[in-house]
């Protein structure tokens, strides 16, 4: 089993930065990758972004260049950091974690609000 616990959502104005963090708990030699999945209301739910354990990356269309995935493994922790954010990245973001056995595991999700 692997527990997932984020932090770092809140409020910020378009143009603004703001980095999600994501520690991972239990059976962590089982993860092959960790990610980031996004939900705003009326709209289907994104992949934002994720990375492997080997280090290669991936990001929606709609966040690269502004989003940015890094891990810091003696810390367990997936982080998520936000740049140059707008409205339309308001959304509830969802760690994720995927087992080596394709078993995936959730984070309880951290809110982003971009507004002015």
């Amino acid at each position: 089993q692997v527990q997932l616990v984020e932090s770092g959502g809140g409020l910020v104005q378009p143009g603004g930065s703001l980095r999600l963090s994501c520690a991972a708990s239990g059976s962590i030699a089982t993860i092959s990758t960790m990610g980031w999945y996004r939900q705003a209301p009326g709209k289907s739910r994104e992949e934002v972004a994720h990375l492997t354990t080997s280090g290669s990356t991936n990001y929606a269309d709609s966040v690269q260049g502004r989003f940015s995935i890094s891990a810091d493994n003696a810390k367990n922790t997936v982080y998520l950091q936000m740049n140059s954010l707008k409205p339309e990245d308001t959304a509830v973001y969802y760690c994720y974690a995927l087992s080596h056995v394709r078993n995936i595991y959730w984070g309880q999700g951290t809110q982003v609000t971009v507004s002015s």
